[in-house]
């Protein structure tokens, strides 16, 4: 282990405990409420939200006080609030409350982040297997022949089963063992959803990956020290995608974070 290494490792370590803590970080989602076509109540919120084919609408009185990012002044009347999937996203506040339109496969939905969630309070830290170099080796990324997009489907945390892009697999050999692994692209660099037989024992149900941008040839690197929990193990109310087919490792993966610490 090269001091450099586990330095960079401690630092990796160290922020991401730092962001899923902070005021509106993972540990601090209270809800994702999926919306309708009708303007409805959402529990604990002001106003009546519903959707159209632009994104999310609010309907609110200046004295409720909410407010949207970029706008002077409260809400007074009704707005468009553009989900997380337009380049031009907009994000709403309520006091402490921050308010996050999204869009998943279509469907359109309100996150409430809330700094006092009980989630965040109780918050100790993320347990993780000590540093070791042997975890980081060299993988080489095959992309899928058809360029065009592709999917499999895969059960999500909230029960419901949806398309993952993927984009092709990497080949590697760590503890002795050949394996691949399907992969997605994200943006220049390369992302995974596994499973090993620390899962769900040791580990949370299952870790996420990702990989540096693949050089001309494919030649990258898969460092399993950087084994990350999803969204779902600090909040109930993401909905993170379950391993697809075949990136469920048969041996244990001893690397990486392991689980949610609370007080």
């Amino acid at each position: 282990m090269t001091a450099t290494a586990a330095e960079d490792w401690k630092h990796w370590s160290d922020n991401r405990a730092a962001a899923v803590s902070a005021p509106h970080g993972q540990l601090a989602l209270t809800g994702t409420h999926w919306l309708e076509p009708e303007p409805a109540r959402i529990p604990g919120l002001p106003g009546q939200w519903w959707t159209d084919a632009e994104g999310v609408r609010l309907r609110a009185e200046a004295a409720e006080g909410i407010t949207v990012h970029g706008v002077d002044g409260p809400v007074d009347g009704e707005v468009l609030l553009r989900p997380d999937t337009d380049p031009a996203a907009d994000r709403a506040t309520l006091g402490d409350l921050l308010l996050v339109p999204i869009e998943r496969e279509g469907e359109l939905a309100l996150r409430v982040f809330d700094p006092a969630a009980p989630t965040r309070t109780a918050f100790a830290g993320i347990s993780a297997y000590p540093y070791s170099p042997e975890w980081a080796v060299p993988a080489v990324f095959t992309p899928f022949e058809d360029t065009g997009d592709q999917s499999v489907l895969v059960p999500n945390a909230d029960g419901k089963e949806r398309p993952l892009a993927v984009a092709g697999q990497i080949a590697f050999t760590v503890a002795g063992e050949h394996r691949t692994l399907t992969v997605s692209g994200s943006g220049d660099r390369l992302s995974g959803v596994i499973a090993d037989a620390t899962s769900g024992i040791d580990t949370y149900r299952f870790r996420f990956i990702t990989l540096p941008t693949p050089d001309a040839d494919g030649h990258t690197v898969l460092d399993l020290n950087r084994a990350y929990l999803p969204p779902c193990a600090f909040a109930d109310h993401f909905i993170c995608p379950f391993p697809p087919p075949g990136n469920r490792l048969d041996f244990a993966v001893e690397a990486g974070e392991k689980q949610v610490l609370t007080r």
